[in-house]
């Protein structure tokens, strides 16, 4: 007794002053691992990029309650999400089964006597039996670490998830609307065919015209009916797709407007260097390399040796066996020992595989990293030119307007054919559609930028948990 309780007050000191845990890489050392080739600039490469810091409450820029309301739906309901929340809750459960080892294990055992013969009964007791690991060189502390960074990994995932999810309504809700409109082209496009194969067909019985000319409108009424046919085929699968993501049954009955929104204004798009801090999906890919890193630590760790102390209080009686007698209840303390010796490398090559998954998440981190970088320069170029494209595209609906009113005045007095009125309203069609394409895809673009640029949607969410993994980092390598 007098021997024991100076040892276990020794090694429970031991235990609270163990080894201090390394800390991962820090962002700009893991940034030289994984993008050595990488210069950030310190602006945007693509011209005309606002300056000022990157803002969230991106979809309030469009002014679009219908687009709120079925964002908001599509949250709720999306299979995606709901398979990302659930890992969320798995990652969640893992971090406090990696913490519960850092506790003393406490149990209880009891045993009832069993009839042997007659009437006579076995052995009779109850135990209560106490295990505490110190974790003196830091196993438990890093696999604990390992599954908080996998968890703040797996938050950051499901907040970009919503992101992604969000920008994929509004895209659709854009898309679904341009194909509405494009259809409404194609049917004006048959109604002036109509007209023109009416005004042929007048020409021919009055002896002004011929067959030839009546034909011609007939084919190019058939044309432009195909297209209606066809766009309205791709209406309904666009807003079979919007109501998928929604989580509805796809039925091609959701309403989009008979308009496009109104562009936002410009957008502030922050430096460069601020993106690998901003964007979820990129933080989550730090996160896991700091899982990784403390999961090479507890490999390390699990090749020296672990240290337990150990407790129990029994009490134990018998009517078939005569016990010696002793003071009961029986209470032990002691402490062990277990030092693996050989195990045919397995130890080691847990250390060499952890390394390797290591690698693998720097890696993956720095092609998370190139590819934001390349979205927003990609987003940014392809706004700029959309934009100097609809300038044009406005000036040759215009020109091919009025083109088209002066090929059907010529035609009507007799100095121009049927052909030529068909040709401008063929070229008047094609920009009218080309514009509306350029419209559609400006606002797909603004989507992109701000997704691109981990803007959120709404209220940000996950600011307070990218520091919480570093976080508690630094507070266990204190502990």
């Amino acid at each position: 007794m007098r021997v024991v309780c100076p040892i276990l007050a020794m090694t429970v000191a031991a235990a609270l002053a163990g080894c201090a845990l390394k800390l991962p890489p820090e962002r700009d050392e893991l940034v030289k691992q994984a993008l050595p080739n990488l210069n950030v600039p310190g602006g945007w490469t693509a011209q005309g990029a606002p300056s000022g810091a990157a803002g969230d409450r991106w979809l309030a820029t469009f002014q679009d309650p219908q687009l709120d309301a079925l964002v908001q739906e599509a949250l709720a309901y999306n299979p995606d999400l709901q398979v990302a929340a659930a890992r969320v809750e798995q990652a969640a459960a893992y971090v406090k089964l990696a913490g519960a080892t850092l506790y003393p294990q406490v149990n209880l055992l009891a045993r009832g006597g069993g009839k042997m013969s007659g009437d006579s009964s076995g052995l009779e007791g109850v135990g209560v039996f106490l295990n505490w690991e110190l974790d003196l060189w830091g196993r438990v502390r890093a696999g604990r670490e390992s599954a908080q960074t996998q968890y703040a990994s797996a938050a950051l995932d499901a907040e970009y998830a919503r992101q992604s999810i969000a920008a994929l309504v509004a895209k659709g809700w854009f898309l679904a609307t341009e194909a509405r409109l494009q259809k409404a082209i194609a049917e004006d496009m048959v109604a002036a065919s109509a007209r023109q194969l009416g005004f042929a067909q007048d020409r021919l019985r009055v002896g002004n015209g011929d067959e030839y000319d009546v034909t011609l409108a007939q084919a190019g009424l058939a044309t432009y009916r195909d297209s209606v046919k066809n766009l309205d085929l791709a209406y309904q699968q666009a807003l079979r797709s919007l109501e998928a993501v929604a989580g509805r049954y796809p039925a091609a009955a959701a309403g989009v407007p008979a308009e496009l929104a109104a562009m936002p204004g410009p957008v502030p798009v922050g430096m460069p260097s601020e993106l690998l801090e901003r964007r979820p999906d990129v933080v989550a890919a730090e996160r896991r390399v700091a899982a990784a890193f403390y999961r090479v630590e507890e490999a390390k760790a699990a090749r020296l040796p672990r240290i337990s102390l150990t407790a129990a209080v029994t009490s134990i009686s018998s009517e078939l066996f005569v016990l010696k007698q002793q003071d009961n209840p029986v209470w032990s303390a002691g402490a062990s020992l277990l030092q693996p010796l050989f195990l045919g490398g397995q130890l080691q090559s847990q250390v060499e595989i952890r390394t390797a998954e290591q690698k693998q998440a720097v890696a993956e981190y720095g092609r998370v990293g190139a590819r934001a970088f390349g979205e927003v320069e990609n987003a940014l170029s392809a706004g700029f030119a959309l934009e100097e494209r609809e300038a044009l595209l406005r000036q040759a609906v215009a020109e091919n307007t009025r083109a088209l009113e002066l090929a059907n005045i010529r035609y009507r007095v007799g100095s121009g054919d049927l052909r030529a009125v068909q040709q401008q309203s063929l070229a008047l069609h094609a920009a009218r559609t080309a514009l509306l394409r350029v419209q559609s895809e400006r606002l797909v673009q603004r989507v992109n930028l701000y997704l691109a640029l981990g803007g959120s949607f709404d209220e940000r969410r996950a600011d307070s948990q990218a520091g919480e993994p570093r976080a508690a980092a630094a507070s266990g390598a204190k502990q």
